[in-house]
Order: structure tokens, then C-alpha cells, then sequence
């Protein structure tokens, strides 16, 4: 994350009006119309990176830097992690069924929509395969609980396969256009993948990769429309431009953006509780400054400017991006906050039919345990995911009454 956060900083230096003074302050049933007037749909961006002993045999690049060891343990005995924070359950592996069921269900109980996961193409270079796995896997599990999936296309993996001789210079459109092909036979296909008027939603992150004149020749080329949105501004042949936030900006971001975006078919507005990367202690950058949390006020206040823009989606950035201490996933240090405030919104949004309470929320880590235990109650388990996932709350209540008081 932190080679895309520098590229995307001085870019934004060059867009007119983002270096001013004032800155510095099945196929149809994930349609975004067929959502029963619920708008706008609020979605996580999601990090499918993390590997953890003992589901992987060794700790991922994302929870070391090179620099940590999560084997050991500081003096609240959480383990030492590439983070100010520490998640609730602990580290974890991202292609652990038990943890994406956990994080889904988590979402599903604080009213938002669906994932847009980090997308690293289909290469085996890197961890690229390993990234894609784990995208899969998030896939399955939105379809297993009627979740909102789309990607971000990570297209910086195309200068790094080129600068590795993986790629030919001159191959780097098709290279893009054979990948988006191969997501138009399979992935889009699925009834998880959310789609605007029929068209498959995807996003691109940053501008480190493919030009905005390579762009427009891919997605000419595709031979299918696309709902495609660049970052920051408004790519010729896109729908619309995704905001994401910008330390050296800070709040004064997302006024920004919502002004320039004023104007454009389609904007996806950004909410974000804080920025607060541990790159300069891990020793892979100077860091950035500080987007304080300002006590959760950061995060409401982000959320509200975004869905009073009245556009069709909203991003959260982001659910899991330790490392820039952005997530609102439930951690040591703030507990289920910015989920219980969420929810509270949600609640006032759709009314009864949204019942999820804030007891409710413990519920999925007590899961993800049972899933670890030495002989978890799967059957039940199923079950009580299943109930929670359809919105059942009185009777995954029941039932999980009922899991708790046993031996």
C-alpha cells in the first residue's frame, strides 16, 4: 500500500484544483437497482493479504515488514504486529474460511453491503496467485451469504511484471484486456458481482499503471461495457472517479472531491476512520501525517458527508488496512465502535427490518473460536451463520443462546 499512497499523493499535485491553499486543510440480482430502493449501497474495501501461522506455515509480509515478530508479545500480550493496532481475534490468514466468514458476518450485523477487494490480477508473480486465491475465497463466501462483491484492479502490477520481463512494453494493454476478459467469463458472471444498468462495477486504484490513454483503448477492447472508476478524477470512457483518503490532505479531502465530482454521471465517496501508518517504525518509509480519529469522530463525520452526496455507492476505507491504521474491523484498541455507530446509522436508514443490535455484533468472533476449537459444533455453526446471513436475528439469538450455555 504504501508505493500506491505515494504515487496517488503527487498525482493529486496535479489535478487543477487539488494543489490549492485551501486543500491543505445471476446476473441481475446484485443490480444496484434491483437493491428495494435501499440507497446508496456501502461497501468495505477489503485487503486479502494477510498470512498467519498456523493456517500458513510462516507470517506474512503485511503483519512483519521485515521488521516485527509477531511469535512475540508486548506488554498486553497482543502480538507484535506491522501495526499501531491490533485486530480483536488476533492476526489471522486471509485464506482462512473460518476468518472471511467471520469478517462477512461482522458486516452483514453492521448494515454494510459487500466488499471491494484489492484485486492483483491473475499473474503467478509475487504473491499475486496467493492474492487471487484469497479473492476466490472472499467471492465464495459473498455468494454463500448474499453479499455485495466487486474489485479494484491493482493495475501496478503491470509496470512490475513488464520491469520483470514477465511482460513485453508494448504488451501492457492486452495484457489488461485479457485479464478484464477472463473476469467477464467468470467472475462477473456471478450473482454476488455488483452490476449498475447491467454493467459489472470495477474500480482501478491509483495511477502507477496503465495510462489514461491505455485505459481508454482497454476498455475498448474488452467487447463488453463496463461500469469502470478511475481514482481521484474522472478517466476518459469511466463512469465516474472513486475518492480515497489522502494523509497530506487530511478531512479537507473529501470536500474536495465531492466538489469536483459535482458534475460527473457517477462519484463513489469515501469514509475513513483515521490514518495512522506504522511504515516509519517498521523502517520501509518516512510515513505519512497523521489523520487523527478524533474519538470516532473522523469516521462519522467522512460517512455523513459521503451519503449526503446522495450517489449510488459509498466506499469505507478501509475494513482491514492495518498497516495505515485504517480499518474499522473491531480491534484491542477501539473495541466494535465504528460498527456500533454504523449499525445505529443503518438502523434509522431502513427502519425495522434492520434489527441487528450491538449484542449482536459479539456474536461472529464467538464463531470464528468455536471454529477453532477442538471439536466445534459445525452443524449449528452452519446454521447460525446461515440465520444471521438472511437477517434472522430472533432466531440466531435463539440458537446461539443455546451454543453458548453448552460444555
Amino acid at each position: 500500500m504504501l508505493k500506491r499512497l505515494v504515487t496517488f499523493s503527487i498525482l493529486l499535485l496535479l489535478i487543477p484544483g487539488f494543489g490549492s491553499a485551501e486543500w491543505l486543510l445471476a446476473e441481475e440480482k446484485n443490480d444496484s437497482a434491483s437493491k428495494g430502493g435501499e440507497s446508496p449501497l456501502i461497501l468495505a474495501h477489503y485487503m486479502p493479504w494477510y498470512a498467519a501461522k498456523p493456517f500458513s506455515s510462516q507470517w506474512g509480509w503485511h503483519w512483519t515488514m521485515n521488521h516485527f515478530d509477531p511469535e512475540a508479545r508486548d506488554e498486553q500480550d497482543n502480538r507484535k504486529v506491522a501495526s499501531k493496532y491490533n485486530p480483536l481475534i488476533g492476526p489471522y490468514d486471509s485464506a482462512d474460511p473460518d476468518l472471511v466468514e467471520y469478517h462477512l458476518l461482522l458486516m452483514k450485523l453492521a448494515g454494510i453491503d459487500g466488499v471491494i477487494v484489492d484485486w492483483y490480477g491473475l499473474t503467478d508473480f509475487r504473491d499475486y496467485a496467493t492474492l487471487h486465491h484469497c479473492t476466490t475465497r472472499m467471492l465464495e463466501h459473498c455468494e454463500r451469504f448474499d453479499m455485495t462483491f466487486v474489485l479494484c484492479y491493482e493495475d501496478q502490477t503491470v509496470p512490475a511484471l513488464v520491469e520483470a520481463g514477465r511482460l513485453k512494453p508494448d504488451q501492457r494493454v492486452q495484457h489488461v484486456v485479457e485479464e478484464l476478459q477472463w473476469l467477464g467469463k467468470y467472475w462477473f458472471k456471478s450473482g454476488s458481482y455488483l452490476k449498475r444498468d447491467g454493467k459489472p462495477v470495477l474500480l482501478s486504484f491509483g495511477h502507477a499503471g496503465l495510462t489514461d490513454e491505455e485505459w481508454e483503448r482497454s476498455l475498448k477492447a474488452i467487447g463488453f461495457p463496463l461500469d469502470y472508476f478511475s481514482q481521484a478524477y474522472r478517466r476518459e470512457g469511466a463512469a465516474g472517479g472513486f475518492d480515497w483518503p489522502v494523509p497530506q490532505r487530511g478531512l479537507a479531502q473529501v470536500d474536495q472531491f465531492l466538489k469536483l465530482a459535482a458534475d460527473w454521471p457517477q462519484a463513489i465517496p469515501v469514509a475513513f476512520p483515521r490514518f495512522d501508518d506504522i511504515y516509519q517504525e517498521a523502517g520501509v518509509g518516512d510515513g505519512y501525517p497523521l489523520i487523527p480519529d478524533n474519538e470516532g469522530q473522523t469516521f462519522q463525520v467522512t460517512l455523513r458527508k459521503a451519503i449526503a452526496a446522495e450517489r449510488d455507492f459509498i466506499q469505507l476505507a478501509t475494513w482491514n488496512d492495518w498497516g495505515e491504521g485504517t480499518q474499522i474491523e473491531p480491534s484491542v484498541e477501539f473495541g466494535f465502535r465504528d460498527l456500533e455507530w454504523m449499525q445505529q446509522l443503518r438502523r434509522q436508514q431502513r427502519g425495522p427490518k434492520f434489527a441487528a443490535t450491538s449484542a449482536d455484533l459479539r456474536i461472529p468472533a464467538e464463531i470464528y473460536r468455536l471454529r477453532k476449537s477442538a471439536n466445534p459444533p459445525t452443524i449449528d455453526l452452519d446454521r447460525l451463520a446461515a440465520l444471521i446471513s438472511s437477517g434472522q436475528w430472533s432466531a440466531a439469538r435463539q440458537l446461539w443462546t443455546q451454543l453458548a450455555v453448552r460444555p
